[in-house]
């Protein structure tokens, strides 16, 4: 599309993004306000999730808008990181108006990264209120930074043979409409770049010099597994300037899902958490199936923007280390 160009998900108008993390820990949180209010939906595929007032966006509720969402790690320990979300933005008079003071509505989705740094490091009330200063100044980067800080691909044989990953964004512009992606990458599958097909991340071969297909691992042995590896679940939100209601924001993040399937291989199993928020920030008409088809197309290349821009971290390769390891220094699509 000749038409279409990128722009940067920090430009979206009545949005403040937002990220604070733990290093060491290896954890941490992306938050996304909207002082307004927005309405939002959500489509969960994952069979794992770890969230927080998930019934808020059901259409069938009564709230038409919410305030922020936050992505974390810390599997559902770091949902506690929504109180500190809660606790800033009813401090800056931002909420539902309930006559003695302002409720935020605040939802959250939460990936498992407990198994990198220490285990006992989660985002908790302090790390959501730090995010959210730090939304005043839009400190939001792809890598492996708030959400991203602890998340890893490619985990069907556990953390040795699993890659680094992150939180990743893409964002383009067509006309007057805006339509944006957040990530935050965590899957037991590989990540694929959907334009050629080709395999960024994922599961390593024995000897740790290249790749191997999580898929073809996979049909090897089909014995019932009771229990999988659990470190997985990769969240998202999808923004666009587009107005829609939250019947319609539920659909838009159920196309948004196409763009998972097509950047990560396998997903949406029953240890993932996969999920997809969709939010409405503005008020330019536009026909949802064109927004949806091309929320999947903006996912997709968010998700490989997050292992392109991960870094090597707790003894886990990155994409570039893997590269200089194979001697394949052919770069994908930037």
């Amino acid at each position: 599309m000749n038409n279409r160009k990128e722009i940067s998900i920090l430009d979206f108008d009545e949005v403040q993004i937002g990220q604070a993390e733990d290093r060491l820990g290896g954890t941490g949180c992306t938050v996304i306000i909207c002082p307004s209010g927005a309405p939002a939906g959500l489509d969960v595929r994952g069979g794992g999730p770890a969230s927080r007032e998930s019934a808020l966006l059901n259409p069938l509720s009564n709230a038409g808008s919410i305030h922020a969402i936050v992505l974390a790690g810390g599997s559902a320990f770091g949902l506690d990181a929504a109180g500190g979300v809660m606790q800033y933005l009813e401090e800056h008079g931002i909420g539902y108006d309930v006559g003695v003071t302002k409720v935020p509505l605040v939802c959250q989705s939460d990936l498992f990264d407990l198994t990198v740094g220490d285990v006992n490091a989660r985002p908790d009330k302090a790390m959501g209120y730090e995010a959210c200063v730090n939304a005043q100044r839009g400190n939001y980067r792809d890598g492996c930074h708030g959400a991203g800080t602890g998340a890893t691909v490619g985990k069907l044989y556990g953390m040795e043979y699993c890659m680094k990953s992150g939180v990743g964004s893409y964002a383009v512009q067509l006309g007057e409409l805006k339509i944006g992606a957040i990530v935050a990458v965590n899957a037991l599958g590989d990540v694929f770049d959907h334009k050629t097909g080709r395999q960024a991340a994922g599961l390593l071969n024995e000897d740790k010099t290249g790749l191997r297909s999580t898929m073809e691992a996979m049909c090897e042995d089909y014995a019932v597994v009771s229990n999988k590896f659990t470190g997985n679940t990769t969240i998202g939100v999808i923004l666009t300037n587009a107005r829609f209601n939250k019947t319609q924001l539920t659909k838009l993040a159920g196309m948004t899902h196409n763009g998972y399937a097509r950047a990560i291989n396998p997903v949406h199993t029953s240890a993932d958490g996969d999920s997809i928020y969709a939010m409405s920030v503005g008020h330019v008409e536009a026909d949802m199936d064109v927004v949806g088809t091309l929320a999947a197309d903006v996912m997709a290349e968010a998700i490989l923007r997050a292992v392109m821009h991960a870094t090597p971290a707790y003894g886990l390769p990155d994409y570039s280390t893997l590269s200089e390891i194979t001697g394949d220094t052919s770069p994908l699509r930037k």
